[in-house]
């Protein structure tokens, strides 16, 4: 059996678990983002086997102009993820720090990094994207 990874939003409310993590992983400077987590950017990867323990029920969407989705918890606001346009909840990209359990995950980039904060300075020399990561 695979080893199973718990996260939460800050009220305990929604619980989940998730059984691989994908291997890149990137900070994300986007203006969204950082609104979404109110921080200097957001970091959120693609999941395997996403679980929903508790709480499915309490999670909220808001759609942007561009068609992306975010998920939070409607009790304490938590920012739990991210969905592409037209991707099913099943396909979250979940927010790296609402995990509990310490996670087998490095981050490898920082992706539209050409709308960073000009108050964010990166210095951790992991590569840089002004958009998207290239292929």
């Amino acid at each position: 059996m695979s080893k199973e990874y718990k996260g939460s939003c800050l009220c305990g409310a929604v619980r989940f678990s998730v059984t691989g993590f994908s291997e890149k992983v990137a900070h994300c400077h986007c203006a969204m983002c950082r609104k979404f987590h109110g921080a200097a950017f957001g970091t959120l990867m693609p999941v395997k086997g996403l679980r929903w323990l508790a709480g499915e029920d309490q999670l909220k969407h808001f759609t942007a102009v561009n068609g992306t989705t975010r998920v939070f918890c409607e009790n304490c606001g938590s920012s739990l993820g991210f969905l592409s346009k037209g991707e099913a909840l099943e396909n979250l990209e979940v927010a790296i720090a609402c995990f509990d359990d310490d996670i087998p995950v490095e981050i490898d980039a920082h992706i539209y990094t050409d709308y960073k904060a000009n108050w964010c300075e990166i210095t951790d020399g992991k590569q840089q994207f002004p958009e998207e990561r290239g292929s």
